[in-house]
């Protein structure tokens, strides 16, 4: 009998580390013969911890599950999910990235490539680096860390460059508010992680690969690091890649917390052992990166999809998606909201259908009122905006931006001038304080929402005119972004900012 439980960190701060055990101990003290196989999670993070049967039919759910239902378990008399693949939130995803996520052991590379594990780089490895490169390019895949650049230029760019050593750097420091889709790759396949580190190192003729990974993620440092040495044994890694003549290894560096580490040139930075501020750019990373050399920087999705591409085929992957906005988003959803948890889907479906069908909408049953998407650097979508398909260009269409593609979903309870106020104070505890405009100017937002509170009507040019001199002033996204989430709440929701209502009450 083989019964499935999470290790994904959402799962272990549900109980899921406590239901393992009392699994164990009565099916040791019933003599049943159960293997018990922590798996990552499905991503539906309301039925967590979520349990799995083995069944000739398939893997059968039960959840959420306490220590104390695990008798009824073993007695076969526990209320069924059902089939777990035929659940209707599985049903309605597309998954590409995240296939094996909850399915298989996270570090059994066996069943990594029982599930299709290896395919893409066993394939990579016979191709010349300029088509792997082209392939890339092909699927029209985009950075899923944020400014959704494209991964095929990034790397062509680096294969191009001169230099002794390249390398590949992942940013999995994941510090935006209301996303986990890195860390439940890490936790739940982070042998696909490997992968397409290696195939990238292949693409752009780099030896050596480096995971920079917040030190908030001690289970997704443990299990990297692991799935690291099993690699390694395997020759996955090491100077002869599955015995190709060509070598690649990497290792895992942990950061201190900063936020903008998540920002690439401030990341290569903290990896040099240097103070985490942003760099200037020209020069560009891909030419002038990790110690000088070239370097191709992707977030943890980015790579982490590059194998089904090689696997599958460009194309496969192209034929997914909406105009530019190629192949599938893992979308996480947060906030108050009834069915939080990671969606991967083709981009184009309705900011509305997310947030009303496939969340189920707001936990408390009010109103939803404003939906942030993209961090905390993100706009406020008011439901006006709510057909707007989750696309690159579309939400750009409407003030928005998708970044690392976490919603987060406020009642009509929020107070929108609050949420202004709270994106430009966290600019400023944030801020690398390089430049002026995010430096300063984030303080100086903070103060000016507060005049409007207070009911100075002046106040609300000031921050306009502030916003902008901050988007266009600031040397990287944190500045530049915080307006964002600002003029949003400012233009979707001027009643909470309305201050002679507010001075005559």
């Amino acid at each position: 009998m083989k019964i499935y439980v999470p290790l994904d960190s959402a799962a272990k701060a549900l109980g899921a580390d406590e239901v393992a055990d009392a699994i164990a101990t009565e099916a040791a003290r019933r003599g049943m013969d159960v293997e018990i196989i922590r798996n990552g999670t499905r991503g539906m993070i309301w039925l967590e911890p979520l349990v799995e049967v083995e069944t000739p039919q398939g893997r059968v759910g039960y959840g959420p599950v306490e220590a104390d239902d695990v008798p009824l378990l073993l007695d076969g008399k526990l209320a069924s999910l059902g089939l777990v693949e035929q659940l209707d939130w599985m049903k309605g995803q597309t998954r590409l990235t995240f296939q094996r996520c909850g399915v298989i052991d996270p570090l059994s590379l066996q069943d990594y490539e029982a599930h299709g594990g290896l395919v893409g780089l066993r394939r990579a490895i016979g191709m010349p680096a300029a088509d792997i490169v082209e392939e890339v390019t092909t699927s029209g895949l985009r950075g899923r860390g944020g400014a959704g650049f494209p991964t095929g230029i990034k790397w062509n760019t680096v294969l191009g460059a001169d230099g002794p050593q390249k390398y590949i750097v992942c940013n999995a420091d994941e510090g935006d508010s209301g996303t986990f889709a890195d860390r439940m790759i890490m936790e739940g396949d982070p042998f696909t992680l490997i992968e397409g580190m290696v195939i990238a190192g292949l693409a752009v003729e780099a030896t050596k690969g480096y995971v920079y990974l917040r030190s908030e993620y001690p289970d997704a440092i443990e299990i990297m690091e692991k799935a690291v040495v099993l690699a390694r044994a395997a020759g996955v890694l090491g100077p002869d890649v599955l015995g190709c003549g060509r070598a690649f290894d990497m290792e895992i560096r942990v950061g201190a917390g900063a936020y903008v580490c998540g920002e690439e040139t401030s990341l290569l930075n903290s990896l040099e052992g240097k103070r985490g501020v942003v760099r200037a750019k020209p020069p560009l990373p891909a030419l002038e990166g990790f110690l000088g050399r070239p370097t191709v920087v992707n977030n943890v999705i980015s790579l982490a999809t590059v194998p089904v591409i090689l696997e599958k085929g460009a194309q496969h992957y192209a034929d997914f998606g909406l105009g530019r906005s190629k192949g599938t988003i893992p979308i996480q959803i947060a906030g108050n909201v009834r069915h939080g948890g990671l969606y991967e889907t083709a981009f184009g479906m309705p900011l509305g259908v997310l947030v009303d069908i496939v969340a189920g909408g707001t936990l408390s049953g009010r109103p939803v009122k404003a939906v942030q998407v993209g961090g905390p650097l993100g706009a406020y979508m008011p439901r006006e905006k709510f057909d707007t398909p989750f696309g690159y260009e579309e939400f750009d269409g409407q003030g928005g931006l998708i970044g690392h593609a976490g919603l987060v979903v406020f009642d009509d309870t929020a107070d929108m001038r609050d949420m202004a106020r709270f994106a430009m104070e966290f600019c400023a505890v944030e801020s690398c304080g390089k430049c002026t405009p995010c430096r300063i100017g984030a303080v100086r937002g903070v103060e000016t929402i507060d005049r409007i509170g207070q009911g100075d009507t002046d106040a609300i040019a000031l921050l306009e005119d502030l916003c902008e001199t901050m988007k266009d002033g600031s040397l990287c996204a944190l500045g530049g972004f915080t307006p964002y989430p600002v003029l949003s709440a400012l233009h979707g929701f001027p009643h909470d900012f309305d201050v002679k209502t507010e001075a005559a009450e």
